[in-house]
This record gives structure tokens, sequence and C-alpha cells, in this order.
């Protein structure tokens, strides 16, 4: 079986033109090509069922672009998702495929020019490759950043997972890509959906759209914070958390442990929480359980780290402490019990109360508005 003299002839010309892209709309039978001066658009017609026809079409095109007509090898789909497909012309020839897979392995890329990831988002644009461009900085830099940011704006309503909830919220919060109207309506839907607070954790923890009060002691020492902040991370973490911001940046983290719903928003969370906390973590090793961090922070190397501090303020060493806990948060903290239960909702929430529990209480010495159960 072969394809029309017509098809032939017309994918064939369009191939010689300087194409950036091809795209099949397999449900109307329709080629688009996109080129230099513009789009390109070839309705076929099938001398056999669809789906054979548009193998022999696939096949056309990479006979032309690979020398073979095997298309995209199946075989190195999982090694060109891992990014490992780093070379400018074999992404460019990967656009020419008209295979979804070809192009997911582009946005993969890490270092996509802007350029070829307009180009990849014309053939394959969908809510994972947005996620996966957003995540370089020279696309967010790009004018194609904003376009994918209110793709996913679009789409999120329609998401139904919470990792892909997160991801997507904390990718387009990420600055210059949405305006402040829309933020701030974004932290409103969250009240909804608990998810939505995990992302606006990881991108802004430090501006949050919504504040409380600071910490009661912050006025009395907030001067004499202020004069270590430049050489000692400690206290400029100490007065961060007992800013406004720092305070409902706990209160946050408070409401989404007593309501998260699934075990992928935990995992999430553990994470964020650890990040905003990282300036003071003393090293890299992952702990197991709260009371192993809480120890952790009790040991001599810690009280070394904690000195120039507590020389001058002694009465913030459980605060320090507290704090220097928190960074050792990840998710191996809840890595045991997610290893024993599938369960999601209060079921969850009920098992996890050996970690969450003593957390709230960490957690409660930095803002004393936090309500243990």
């Amino acid at each position: 079986m072969e394809l029309s003299n017509e098809d032939n002839l017309r994918l064939n010309v369009l191939l010689r033109q300087n194409l950036k892209a091809i795209r099949i709309d397999e449900s109307r039978m329709v080629v688009h090509g996109l080129t230099d001066k513009g789009e390109a658009k070839i309705t076929l017609n099938p001398t056999c069922k669809e789906d054979r026809y548009l193998r022999l079409v696939r096949e056309v095109f990479s006979t032309y672009v690979l020398g073979s007509p095997g298309g995209y090898p199946v075989y190195i789909r999982r090694w060109t998702r891992m990014g490992q497909a780093r070379d400018e012309e074999s992404l460019e020839n990967l656009l020419l495929l008209g295979e979804p897979e070809a192009v997911t392995a582009v946005v993969h890329a890490p270092e996509l020019s802007p350029e070829i990831a307009a180009s990849a988002w014309w053939a394959f644009p969908s809510a994972e490759n947005a996620r996966q461009l957003l995540n370089k900085q020279q696309i967010v830099n790009s004018e194609l950043g904003p376009e994918l940011a209110n793709y996913l704006l679009e789409f999120l309503p329609f998401e139904t997972e919470a990792k892909a909830q997160i991801d997507s919220v904390r990718l387009i919060l990420q600055p210059g890509l949405i305006a402040d109207a829309t933020i701030s309506k974004l932290w409103k839907n969250a009240k909804r959906k608990q998810a939505f607070y995990i992302g606006f954790m990881h991108t802004l923890p430090r501006n949050l759209p919504e504040t409380g009060p600071a910490h009661p002691q912050l006025a009395e020492h907030e001067a004499s914070l202020a004069s270590l902040v430049a050489e000692d991370p400690i206290a400029a973490q100490l007065q961060q958390v007992l800013s406004a911001q720092g305070q409902q940046y706990l209160k946050t983290a408070e409401h989404v442990i007593n309501k998260a719903s699934n075990q992928e928003a935990v995992v999430e969370l553990m994470t964020a929480i650890g990040n905003y906390f990282r300036p003071v973590r003393p090293d890299l090793f992952r702990y197991r359980n709260v009371e192993e961090i809480i120890e952790r922070a009790r040991q001599s190397d810690v009280d070394t780290l904690l000195q120039p501090l507590l020389a001058k303020h002694p009465g913030f060493e459980d605060h320090a402490r507290a704090m220097v806990s928190l960074s050792l948060v990840d998710e191996y903290l809840v890595a045991d019990v997610f290893g024993r239960t599938d369960a999601i909702g209060t079921v969850m929430r009920k098992r996890l109360l050996p970690v969450t529990t003593p957390l709230l209480s960490i957690m409660q010495t930095l803002n004393p508005t936090i309500a243990v159960k």
C-alpha cells in the first residue's frame, strides 16, 4: 500500500520548504507544517485505513529526516525524556517527524532554545509539555513564557492529580508570567484546592498574597536581629520567620497538614518546608523520623552555628533549634508511613499523626497560634 500520488507529491514539496515543525491532526487527517512564511496545511486523501495511512505519512517524514522509515525509535524514548537529547540540529529534526513522543523528547532537552521551544509548543501543546518548558529559565524569560503560563492557568481546573496541580501553580507563579490580580485570585481558589497552597509555598515562600500579624517578639528584637542578618544565616532566617510573611508561611503549612488529601501533596509539602528553612540546614543527611531531626538540632556543631545569635538573644534558643529541625524535613520523614499504606484523606492524615503532631509542635515554637492536635 502506498500514498496517493497527490499526497506523496504535496508532502515532498512541504518537506523541501524551510520547515520548523510538523503536526498531524489525526481526527481530521490533516498535516500542518510550520514554516518561516507561516503555517501550511495538507488535507490527506487516504487510500487505505486511516491508521495505516498515517503510518505511511510518517514513514515519508522519517525517511527524509532520519534516512530510515522506522520513525522515532521506541528504545530511546525514555532516554530522551530524561533530557539526553542535546544537539540543536537533532532537536530540530525530531520536530519534523510528526510524532508527539518526539516532541516530548525535545521539550525535555535541558539547553532548549526559545526558538525551538516555540516550534515544539506549536507542534504539541499540552499541560505536561508546558510544565517541562517552564522548568527552563531561558523559556520563562522568553516571549513564550507568559503564553505557557496562561495555558496552564486555564487548564488548572481540569487537572485531577495533586502533583500536576502543585507543579502548575509553582511554575506559573514565577516572576513576570501572570498579573498580580491573577495571583491573588489563584490564592483565593486554594481554599477549595489545598494543593495550590503548596505551589505558593514553593515559589513565593516569602511573598504570599496573604499575611497575618508578625510574631509578638519581633518588634522588640527586630533592630538587633537586623544587625546580625548580613553575617549570620540563623539570624536572617529567624527574622524572616518572625515576620508577618514568615508567620503566614507557617500557618499555611499548618493548614495543608490538617487538610492534605493524598500522599503526593504531603510529599510536596515536606519538600517545601525543608526548602524554606534550607539556609540553616547543618548537613545533607536525610532523616526518617521527627525524633532524629529534633536530636540533630541539639548536637554540638549546631551549638556552634547558633552561637552568634544566642550571644545576643539567648531567649531565642528554642526558636533557632526549631528552625534547624525544620530545615531537615523532607519526604523521607513520611516514607515509612507511606511504605505501609496507600490510604488517602482522613485515614491517611490519621496514620501520619506520629509525624505531623511533633512537626506542628516544632512549628508552634515559631508561631504560637499554631494548634497541635
